[in-house]
Parts: C-alpha cells; sequence; structure tokens
C-alpha cells in the first residue's frame, strides 16, 4: 500500500500561521518519513493556495514523490491552457505528477461554476469533455475538437508532457454513473466513502465495467488522538471551518477516522482489505501546527500498514 499526504494549503490554515515556505518543508519532511505522494485541493469557495502552483514549487523541493491534485476542478481554467500547465508541471516533476479531477460538490459549488462561466448541469460532460480534449493535446496534434459540450473550431499545439500519453488522470466520486464513468475513461479512483463496504461494492463495479487497469485510492480525512473526545473536537472545528456544516453531516459523506496510531491503522487495513492501494491522508485539523505535529504519527501508521503479513510489531 501507497500513502499520500495532502498539504495543509487553505487560507485558514495559513491564517494560524502557516506559510507557503512550511508547505514545501512538509513535503520534504513527509517524503523522508516514507509518503508516497504529496497533494493539494482546489477550490474558489474556499480560498488556498492555487494546486498547480504549490505543486510546481514541491515537485523542485523533492526527488521521488509523486506529485497530485485532490482533486483539481477543470471548470475553474481553460481547458486548453490547463493542459498546457500540466505538461509543463510533469516535465518539471520528471513524470511524477497524477491528475485527480472532480466535478464539484452538489450543494456547494454551484457558486464557483456560475464564477467560472460552466453549467452546474452539465459538469460530467464538461469534465469528460475536458480530460479528453487534454489527452487529445498531449499526445497528438488535433485541428479541432467537438464533445458533448466543448467545442473548437482551431486549437494551437501543445507542449509535450514528460510521458507520451500524459500524466494518470483519477476521479473523485462514487456514485453510480461516476464509477462508469471512471471504469470508462479514467486512470484512477480517489472517492471517501465513510463505509468500507461501499469502497468495495464500488471497486468491483469499476472492475467489473471495464478490464481496463484503474488505480484504487482512497481520500481519508484523520487526526490521530489518543483521546477520542479531544479529536472529535479537533475533527468538528475542522468541519465547520472548511464546510460550514457539522461533523455528524460531513462523516456521513466523508471517510473521517480518529484515534490512536493502532486504532487509525485499523481503520485503514479495512479499506486495504476493501481493495485500496493508495490512500491519501489529509489531517483534519486547522490547529497551527497540526500537520508537523501529526506526521511523526503518520509515518508510524505507514510503517505499520508496510510490514509483511505475519511480522511481528
Amino acid at each position: 500500500m501507497e500513502f499520500g499526504l495532502l498539504l495543509p494549503a487553505g487560507q485558514a490554515q495559513l491564517e494560524a500561521g502557516g506559510t507557503p515556505r512550511a508547505l514545501v518543508a512538509i513535503a520534504r519532511e513527509a517524503e523522508r518519513l516514507g509518503f508516497g505522494s504529496i497533494w493539494a485541493g482546489d477550490s474558489l469557495v474556499r480560498p488556498r493556495i492555487e494546486p498547480l502552483t504549490l505543486l510546481t514549487a514541491i515537485a523542485q523541493a523533492t526527488e521521488r514523490v509523486t506529485v497530485g491534485t485532490a482533486v483539481l476542478l477543470p471548470a475553474h481554467r481553460n481547458p486548453v491552457q490547463t493542459a498546457m500547465t500540466l505538461a509543463s508541471l510533469d516535465l518539471i516533476s520528471e513524470g511524477r505528477l497524477t491528475v485527480g479531477v472532480g466535478a464539484g460538490f452538489p450543494g456547494f459549488s454551484e457558486r464557483e461554476f456560475e464564477l467560472a462561466g460552466v453549467d452546474f448541469r452539465t459538469r460530467f460532460s464538461h469534465l469528460d469533455d475536458v480530460v479528453t480534449l487534454w489527452r487529445e493535446l498531449w499526445t497528438g496534434q488535433p485541428s479541432s475538437f467537438h464533445g458533448k459540450v466543448l467545442h473548437y473550431d482551431w486549437l494551437p499545439s501543445a507542449i509535450r508532457p514528460a510521458r507520451p500519453e500524459g500524466p494518470p488522470i483519477w476521479l473523485g466520486g462514487a456514485t453510480p454513473a461516476a464509477l462508469r464513468r471512471t471504469a470508462q475513461h479514467y486512470d484512477g479512483w480517489l472517492p471517501y466513502p465513510p463505509d468500507p463496504a461501499d469502497y468495495a461494492s464500488g471497486l468491483q463495479a469499476i472492475r467489473a465495467a471495464s478490464a481496463r487497469t484503474v488505480t484504487p485510492s482512497l481520500f481519508l480525512t484523520v487526526y490521530l488522538d489518543p483521546d477520542p473526545r479531544r479529536g472529535q473536537r479537533v475533527l468538528e472545528e475542522f468541519a465547520q471551518v472548511n464546510y460550514e456544516r457539522p461533523l455528524a453531516h460531513m462523516s456521513t459523506i466523508q471517510a473521517t477516522v480518529t484515534g490512536s496510531v493502532s486504532e487509525v491503522a485499523a481503520a485503514v487495513r479495512r479499506y486495504a482489505e476493501a481493495g485500496a492501494e493508495h490512500v491519501m491522508l489529509r489531517v483534519g485539523s486547522v490547529q497551527p501546527g497540526a500537520v508537523e505535529r501529526q506526521l511523526p504519527l503518520l509515518a508510524e501508521v505507514i510503517a505499520g500498514e508496510r510490514k509483511p503479513v505475519g511480522a511481528a510489531t
């Protein structure tokens, strides 16, 4: 199993004392501790450091970790220009980029889609069109493009990424439609179902619908603390600041866990048994220095889950 870390790049963390330089330092320490990937989120509703800019800095400061978006909302950006930016980032990282994409969060993302000039009702078709266009620009020199919602009668020549086929693209989402689209068009799956059984059934549906290789990944919000009440309070604050919703509500939507190292490791193991091969960890706290303090504990989880079956603890 591989583990990734989502960087705390939101405005709330920056106002609590975080800095862009500190984010780079966190990424380098995470690489040293054995994380396999570093991720950055995207939003117009919840202000944060722009993810592709941040990941460019991370790519230059690290050597082996994958850099990725969890998740990028392509609707925010011009599709052709974004293809150029992603290809450039893939070149700078020497082929270490993974692009997680999503189509927004109903009841939350409508305003940012309106701001970007994209009809929220056609968000899934728009996303699939954008990804198809990216791949055509990366692997060929199309003179035009006509999808379900995107239409271009002229396209420029595009810079080629480090890998001939372009960076892998993972889809966030676990609805039946998202599962079908993952099986048909995407290289990886990055959902956050609260129940490992739902993860297992979703992955089974993807594999039944396609013979393509799809990387099974998981977005997991964690806060390590042996005191469950204290951990719940930290996660509650995180839910209110990030989503303006109570933890009780968000926990029915997103996989969230708090507890000791062994308890969090047990939760991760349940998803591994359900088929997850790459777990991206988000520290669910807006407290100053929380991620730096949690990193050594997360490293213990990683070390424990990488031991061979039957190895001594």
